[in-house]
Parts: C-alpha cells; structure tokens; sequence
C-alpha cells in the first residue's frame, strides 16, 4: 500500500486505535475521513484536525452502511482505501440478563458491518486497498470477552479468504492484528498499563512501508505463530 495522498474512510476513527490511525494517515498528506456514532467526539476530532472530513453513521444500522456508501459516492468518489475499523467489546459472563442482547450488538457491529461495507465499497473502481482491524484474541480467546473473541476471528478467517475473491479486482487486503492496547475499548480503565496507541501505529505503518499485508505488534505476533500447543499454553494462561 502506498501510504501517502489516498483518501481514506476509517470506521469508529474518533477514538482508540481509530483516531491513532487517523493521525498518523494525517501526518502522510492524506485525505481522511472518519465515522461514527457520536457527533460530539467527532466534533472534537475535526477542532483538533480540521483537515478531517466527518460523517455521523452507526454502523449497527443496515441503513445507515448503505447511507454512508451513498454519501462516499456522491461526494468522495475518488475513495481508494477503506479502514473497517469500528468495534464493541464487552465483558460479560454467559449467566447474564443480557448476554444475548450484547452478543448480538457484537456481532452486528463487528462482522455483519465490515462484511457489508466491503461488498458495498468493492464497487468503487477507485477503491485499492482495504484495511481489516482484527486482534491477537482471533487466534487465542479471552473467555471474559468470549464473543468478541469469536467476531475477530470470523473477520480473520474472512479477512484471508477476501485477499484471494479480490484479486481480479486489484484491490489489497491488509490485517491489522493488534494486541491489548491502552484504549477505553471495553470499558474505561480496563486496558491501563497496556502498550500506547502510538506505539503500535508507528510499528504497522512500517511494516505497510515494508509491503507487509498481515500487521502485528507485541503479544500478537506470537500468538499469529503459534502453533497448538502454544496457544492450549497461552489459553490456560490468559483464562485460569
């Protein structure tokens, strides 16, 4: 992927691992825009980077994906990359009231959005390249966050067949397969003492630099190798 002068939608680009990529995209003379729910912390984003362009959209909405491609089109058709990067997680315990409730919103969220956006935005011809924000959880689970779990691994397994039905199309598919970062993504506090943001988005952009397609850092670097036996280790680790 070349990293400079796309213009580029990132998915729940406001906040986390979203708004880190945002900046970095920014400081490589791109064109970025951003979507998500909340229009305050959009706004927020755009005082700090007027160069970003915003649009109000949640993704859990069939409606509103399909509102999102129609305003790309009519106003940005010259879009090359798409970022699915948006993303719930919770942390809950099968026994719960409500269990189900925000299983649904995760999945919605986070396989049946990206999929959708992706079969929308491949029709764009200038569309060239395509960015699937996994986990290091897609290949070894946290059953605090079991389904959550589940949805990153369906985006990986989707994410790695999308790179072959994509080809005749010239379209490149990149997964970013970040560990536990210092985000509020699950809750405010959760994930303190973890890795920065930043640190992992200057480690992806030069592997993007190197022509690297599968982008990890940290913890998930090993997990993305490791074989059975090390993931039965890592899993009697992470869920004692």
């Amino acid at each position: 992927m070349k990293l400079t002068n796309n213009k580029i939608l990132i998915t729940g680009g406001a906040s986390g691992i979203g708004l880190g990529l945002t900046k970095r995209f920014i400081q490589e003379n791109n064109t970025v825009i951003i979507c998500g729910r909340r229009e305050a912390t959009l706004k927020e984003v755009a005082q700090k980077f007027p160069s970003v362009i915003t649009k109000v959209c949640d993704l859990s909405m069939e409606a509103d994906r399909i509102a999102l491609y129609n305003w790309v089109t009519e106003n940005h058709g010259d879009l090359n990359v798409l970022v699915n990067n948006a993303g719930i997680q919770n942390w809950m315990d099968l026994s719960d009231s409500d269990f189900y409730q925000k299983a649904n919103n995760e999945i919605t969220t986070n396989v049946l959005a990206p999929i959708h956006l992706t079969a929308l935005f491949a029709n764009l011809k200038s569309l060239s390249t395509i960015i699937n924000v996994t986990s290091g959880l897609a290949f070894i689970p946290l059953s605090k966050v079991s389904v959550y779990c589940a949805t990153k691994a369906f985006l990986r397994s989707f994410t790695l067949s999308l790179r072959h039905l994509l080809k005749s199309k010239n379209i490149e598919v990149i997964e970013m397969i970040p560990p536990a970062l210092n985000t509020d993504l699950g809750g405010k506090g959760i994930h303190n003492g973890h890795p920065a943001v930043s640190d992992f988005v200057e480690s992806v952009f030069q592997q993007m630099k190197e022509g690297k397609t599968e982008l990890t850092f940290g913890t998930s670097e090993a997990r993305a190798k490791a074989n059975n036996e090390v993931i039965a280790e890592y899993f009697n680790k992470m869920n004692p």
